[in-house]
C-alpha cells in the first residue's frame, strides 16, 4: 500500500515574477496610452507630424543653421556663409543694449542695472516660503523700492517733503476749482445758460466756493512751507517737521504712554531709514542727472509698466470687489459703475485717453509725465478685471466662515482681512495669474502712444540697413518671443507651486 500524500506548506514568500514586457516600460506606455484605440492612434500620428513640421524646423533655424558670430549683415547672408542661413544672432548681440534699455544714456545704464539688481534681491526672498523677515521684506519691496527705483531711473532730487507737497497740492486744486468757477461765471453771465435746471453762474460760484475752501484748508501748510523756505536747509527742516508730526500722531493713536512706545520707535526708525536713503542718493543735493522718460525703452519699460500694473492693480481690485459686495448703496453703485466702465473699454483706448486727452482736463500749470499717465491707466484697467476675479473668490468662501469669526468676536474688518480674504485669494490664484500674464503681454500696446517697449525697440531696430537680411526679422521676433515665453512660463509654474502649497488640505 502506498503512503498517504503529505500536504506541503510554504514557509517563505514566493519570489516576484517580472512584469510582462508588453505592459511596462516604453512598450507598455505606447500600448496603453498612445495606440490603445483607433482614435488615439490617429491623434498620436497627427501630433507626431505636427511636432515634426514645427519643432524640427524651429530647432534648425534657431540652433543648427544659425549664425553666431559676425560684425555686420554680410555674416548672415547665404552667399557669404555658403549654406542655408538660420537665425542671425549677431544682430541680437549688436542691438542687445537697445532691446534692454531703449535710448537710455549709455553712461547712465548702471542705474537701470542697479534697479534690476535691487528688485531681484528684494523679490526672491518673497518667493521663497521659508525665507525669514517676510514683513520687513514686503515693506521694502512694495513701499521703499518704488521710490528708490524712481529716483534711480529718472534722477533729480528733493526740494521739500510732505509739508511742501501738501501745500502745493492744495494750491493747485484751489486754483483749478477757482479758475473753472470764474470761467463758468463769465459764460453764465454772458449767455444765461443752465445745466439740469441750475444756472451756470450758480455752478461757477459753487466751484469758486470749493476753491476758497481748499485754499483755507491748505493755508496752514502753505504758511508752514513759507516759513520753512526762509531757512537755509528747507528739505531737512521739512523732513524733521514731517517726522515729528507723523511720529506724534502714531504715538497718540497707538495708546500714548501705555502702548505707543513701540509704534513711536518704529516710526522714528522708518524716518531714519528715509533720511539715510536721501543722504546716500544725494537727493538733498540735486540727486542723479535727469533722464527723461521719453528716452526709456526696451525691456526696462516692459518691466516697469507690467510690474507697476500688477502690484498697483491688486489693492484696486480688492477694494472694488469688497465695494461691489458692500451693503452701502452708494459704494456698491460706484464700484459696479467703475468696474463695468473699465471692462467695457479697450486698453488701447485707455492708453490713448491717458496720453492725449487727460492733459486737456488738467490745469494749465499742472503736468503729469506721459509714462506716469500710462501706469495709472494700466493699473486702473487691470484692477477692474482683478475685482471680478476676486469677487468670484469671495463668493466661493462659505458663509459659515464669516459667521464663525463673528461668533469669536472679530470685527468686520478683521473677519475680512484675516478669515475671508485669504481664503478667497487662495481660491482664485489661477485667475489672478492669468490676468497678470495677460497684462505682461499687453504692455506691447504702449507702442501706439510712442512709448517703445521691448517689441517697439525690436521693430525700430529693423530699420537699420547694416543688419538688413532675410532672417533678421524672424530672429528678432524669436528673441522677443523667448523672453515673453520664459517670463510667462515662470509665472505660471510659480502659481502652480503656490496653489499646491496653499491648498495642502485638498491634496490627493
Amino acid at each position: 500500500m502506498s503512503e498517504r500524500a503529505q500536504p506541503f506548506v510554504r514557509t517563505a514568500i514566493a519570489p516576484q515574477r517580472p512584469a510582462p514586457v508588453a505592459a511596462t516600460g516604453v512598450i507598455g506606455f505606447v500600448r496603453t496610452r498612445l495606440f490603445n484605440s483607433p482614435f488615439n492612434i490617429m491623434l498620436t500620428i497627427v501630433s507626431a507630424l505636427l511636432l515634426w513640421f514645427t519643432i524640427v524646423p524651429a530647432v534648425r533655424f534657431l540652433l543648427i543653421d544659425a549664425v553666431w558670430h559676425g560684425a555686420d549683415r554680410n555674416a548672415c547672408l547665404e552667399s557669404t556663409a555658403g549654406h542655408p542661413v538660420g537665425a542671425c544672432w549677431p544682430f541680437v548681440q549688436a542691438k542687445l543694449g537697445q532691446f534692454i534699455y531703449g535710448f537710455y544714456p549709455q553712461d547712465q545704464r548702471w542705474r537701470a542695472n542697479l534697479t534690476f539688481a535691487l528688485g531681484a534681491l528684494l523679490l526672491l526672498p518673497l518667493l521663497i516660503p521659508r525665507a525669514p523677515a517676510k514683513g520687513l521684506n514686503a515693506g521694502l519691496f512694495f513701499a521703499a523700492f518704488p521710490v528708490v527705483a524712481f529716483f534711480l531711473l529718472r534722477g533729480g532730487g528733493l526740494n521739500g517733503f510732505a509739508i511742501h507737497w501738501l501745500a502745493d497740492l492744495g494750491t493747485v486744486l484751489s486754483n483749478s476749482f477757482s479758475d473753472a468757477g470764474q470761467r463758468l461765471n463769465f459764460s453764465g453771465d454772458a449767455a444765461g445758460g443752465s445745466w439740469y435746471g441750475l444756472p451756470v453762474a450758480w455752478i461757477g460760484k459753487l466751484l469758486v466756493g470749493i476753491g476758497d475752501l481748499l485754499s483755507l484748508l491748505a493755508w496752514p501748510f502753505a504758511g508752514l512751507r513759507d516759513a520753512i523756505d526762509t531757512s537755509g536747509r528747507a528739505l531737512w527742516l521739512d523732513f524733521a517737521v514731517t517726522a515729528a508730526i507723523v511720529s506724534l500722531a502714531v504715538f497718540l493713536l497707538s495708546g500714548g504712554m501705555r502702548n505707543g512706545g513701540r509704534a513711536l520707535l518704529t516710526s522714528l526708525a522708518i524716518f531714519a531709514g528715509i533720511a539715510a536713503v536721501i543722504r546716500v542718493m544725494g537727493l538733498d543735493r540735486g540727486g542723479l542727472p535727469l533722464v527723461d522718460t521719453r528716452l526709456w525703452g526696451g525691456l526696462l519699460v516692459t518691466l516697469v509698466v507690467s510690474i507697476t500694473g500688477i502690484v498697483a492693480s491688486m489693492p484696486v481690485g480688492i477694494a472694488l470687489a469688497l465695494g461691489r459686495r458692500s451693503a452701502i448703496p452708494l459704494i456698491r453703485i460706484f464700484s459696479v459703475a467703475f468696474i463695468e466702465f473699465w471692462r467695457g473699454v479697450p486698453l488701447i483706448t485707455v492708453l490713448f485717453f491717458a496720453t492725449y486727452m487727460l492733459p486737456l482736463f488738467l490745469p494749465g500749470d499742472f503736468t503729469v509725465d506721459a509714462l506716469v499717465r500710462v501706469l495709472v491707466g494700466t493699473a486702473l484697467f487691470a484692477g477692474a478685471y482683478n475685482a471680478e476675479v476676486i469677487r468670484g473668490g469671495l463668493q466661493a468662501v462659505p458663509r459659515g466662515q464669516a459667521e464663525a469669526a463673528n461668533a469669536l468676536g472679530l470685527s468686520s474688518w478683521k473677519t475680512t482681512g484675516l478669515i475671508v480674504m485669504p481664503q478667497a485669494l487662495r481660491h482664485v490664484i489661477p485667475g489672478l495669474v492669468n490676468s497678470f500674464i495677460a497684462l505682461f503681454k499687453d504692455t506691447t500696446l504702449v507702442l501706439i502712444i510712442a512709448i517703445f517697449d521691448l517689441l517697439g525697440q525690436l521693430r525700430a531696430s529693423f530699420a537699420d540697413p547694416n543688419w538688413a537680411t532675410p532672417t533678421t526679422l524672424f530672429t528678432g521676433f524669436a528673441f522677443a518671443g523667448l523672453i515673453y515665453f520664459t517670463t510667462c512660463f515662470a509665472m505660471s509654474r510659480y502659481s502652480l507651486f503656490a496653489e499646491h502649497r496653499l491648498n495642502a488640505h485638498r491634496r490627493t
